[in-house]
């Protein structure tokens, strides 16, 4: 059976996430993360998404770690999606910008309050002094907070992606696997095209 030509890919993108939420054991949001620097080195890590809509995907970071620079640097990305339970992947390429400032406080307001006191302890990405720095840095922010809020770290933000492609696996037998690209040129205006390609 093939997948199915969707009028609207970000639906059926969270449609395939909900049923990943059901199956998949641990962090069915993880994603894998592409980026490159201003010389065109790539990189990849994994990051959790918090949030696909009709503006894009959202994630949130440290903008001052390694993807944090590369994504300001040259904002462009890729995302890569493996859902082994269901033996199914989602590729998502495009433009990437911050998200407003209102929308990450509001997103950091909601995290658990030991990820808030993290996000000031931790120099994400930087060589870690001695093995109990960073403990020692919690220490020292959870003090500083008291029983107090927790305020968001000006360095401390997300980031969107814009799709302009969209590629849906499903593995097949005998390696003859589905796949269904959409694409949209250069501009997120344009309509979506769809096309299938050899495994």
């Amino acid at each position: 059976m093939t997948i199915p030509v969707s009028g609207d890919p970000i639906a059926q993108f969270n449609t395939w996430l909900d049923e990943a939420q059901a199956s998949e054991p641990n962090d069915p949001n993880a994603v894998s993360l592409a980026t490159a620097d201003a010389n065109g080195a790539p990189s990849v890590r994994m990051v959790l998404l918090k949030r696909a809509d009709a503006d894009g995907f959202v994630f949130y970071t440290n903008v001052e770690s390694r993807k944090g620079r590369e994504l300001l640097a040259n904002p462009q990305a890729a995302l890569g999606f493996h859902w082994k339970s269901l033996c199914r992947q989602v590729r998502i390429e495009g433009p990437v910008t911050q998200v407003p400032e209102d929308v990450a406080d509001a997103y950091f307001a909601s995290r658990d309050r030991k990820s808030r006191i993290g996000a000031w302890a931790s120099k994400q990405s930087r060589p870690l002094e001695a093995p109990h720095a960073l403990e020692r840095e919690v220490a020292k922010y959870a003090a500083k907070f008291g029983l107090g809020e927790v305020s968001r770290p000006a360095y401390w933000g997300g980031f969107c992606l814009t799709p302009l492609r969209i590629e849906f696996w499903r593995s097949g037998a005998f390696r003859l696997h589905d796949r269904l690209v959409y694409s949209r040129g250069g501009t997120e205006s344009q309509q979506w095209q769809t096309e299938r390609l050899y495994p």
